[in-house]
């Protein structure tokens, strides 16, 4: 059996596994000792319909990838958030000009992303091998049987496949219903985050027209079917309803996707030499946008955590990655917990919780000492 020996195996080509990938090369003496498996990425679909899938990044997510070269051509940016409880008073607005930033963050279509990522990888001299990356064997080093029987090793496997994580699970008895709908008087670089009985309802800029925005409505399993069958007229009276008229009124312009919402998260650390980041450690509610947040600011503290053994991969790994896991555990214990709570304590019957609810985002709005912890916080988190 052949057997191919690498300093780093990325294991998944995702957006988080492919900004890995980016910025390990920026630190690593031979980059080309890094290898990135993934399946190579798929031609675009045709049709004239818009695609509503697009990804929320906050402010620090942008420097980042600007920093790597892999920003996308094309944004839409997040100046202010408007939140609120439907049938109940209450509201806060978080704005960027009270937290000293240029924005709260911005809109990026998930295509341009992850197009503009893989073309930053291709020209960083990191190895591509395009098939699907198996599941590591920890040791020392860790091993990996391709798909043609052949053996890769490499002291340090990063889990970045998406794969559920086993630890803790729950399930929020929801499914987010994706849709571009486009806005009779828009509000430029406005987000909404409406909080209905069935769950969170965002509106978010879209970054191909400045009247377009981006719809993640979280309902039922069962809502959430008959929301994607129904015709767009019907489709615009419901969304209408829910979300009221602060743009006007609202036209669906794409087709409806749904997809189940749960939450999922392990451990960093899933053996000897190997580390799970992104929705390989931790699958969100998409409430406040910050999965993929949180899975970008778990590689950019990696890579500071093992820069240092990429000058000397024959040491011994295990105590940086010790390290990370220790230091990532405040970020990922808030982040979850937030995405946990908030979908749940929202999404209720019982009149006294949501009037509390109504309480808080008044709380919110009139007390910045309160209002600008939560709003760093959703920008950009615990970091170095």
């Amino acid at each position: 059996m052949t057997s191919t020996l690498y300093d780093v195996a990325i294991l998944g080509s995702g957006p988080v596994g492919c900004a890995l990938a980016l910025s390990l090369a920026h630190v690593a003496p031979q980059p080309d000792r890094i290898v990135l498996m993934g399946p190579q990425l798929a031609p675009r679909p045709e049709g004239t319909s818009l695609d509503p899938r697009a990804l929320a990044l906050n402010q620090g997510s942008r420097r980042w990838l600007e920093d790597l070269g892999a920003w996308p051509a094309h944004a839409a940016d997040i100046l202010t958030v408007h939140v609120s409880q439907a049938g109940h008073l209450g509201r806060t607005l978080i704005d960027q000009s009270e937290l000293d930033t240029p924005r709260l963050g911005s809109v990026v279509a998930y295509d341009d992303l992850l197009e503009t990522l893989h073309h930053a990888v291709a020209d960083s001299g990191v190895t591509r091998i395009l098939e699907h990356p198996p599941r590591p064997r920890p040791g020392t080093p860790v091993s990996l049987t391709r798909a043609d029987g052949s053996l890769l090793q490499a002291p340090l496997a990063l889990l970045s496949d998406g794969v559920r994580p086993e630890g803790i699970a729950r399930g929020y008895d929801q499914h987010a219903v994706l849709a571009t709908v486009r806005a009779q008087t828009p509000i430029p670089g406005r987000a909404f985050e409406r909080f209905t009985r069935t769950g969170p309802l965002a509106l978010l800029p879209h970054p191909a027209a400045t009247d377009l925005y981006n719809v993640v409505w979280c309902v039922s399993p069962a809502r959430a079917q008959t929301l994607k069958a129904l015709q767009a007229a019907e489709f615009n009276h419901a969304l209408q309803t829910a979300f009221g008229n602060r743009l006007g009124a609202l036209q669906r312009v794409s087709d409806c996707h749904t997809f189940p919402l749960s939450l999922h998260a392990g451990p960093s650390l899933q053996g000897i030499g190997v580390v799970a980041v992104g929705n390989a450690a931790q699958t969100l509610h998409p409430v406040a946008g910050q999965g993929l947040n949180l899975g970008l600011r778990d590689a950019a503290q990696l890579t500071y955590a093992v820069a240092p053994w990429l000058t000397n991969p024959g040491e011994p790994i295990q105590p940086a990655l010790e390290h990370y896991a220790r230091q990532r555990r405040l970020d990922r214990s808030v982040t979850l917990s937030l995405t946990d709570v908030l979908p749940r304590v929202f999404a209720t019957e019982n009149p006294l919780q949501r009037h509390t609810c109504g309480l808080a985002l008044c709380a919110l709005d009139l007390l910045p000492v309160l209002r600008k912890p939560l709003a760093r916080q959703l920008m950009q988190g615990q970091r170095l």
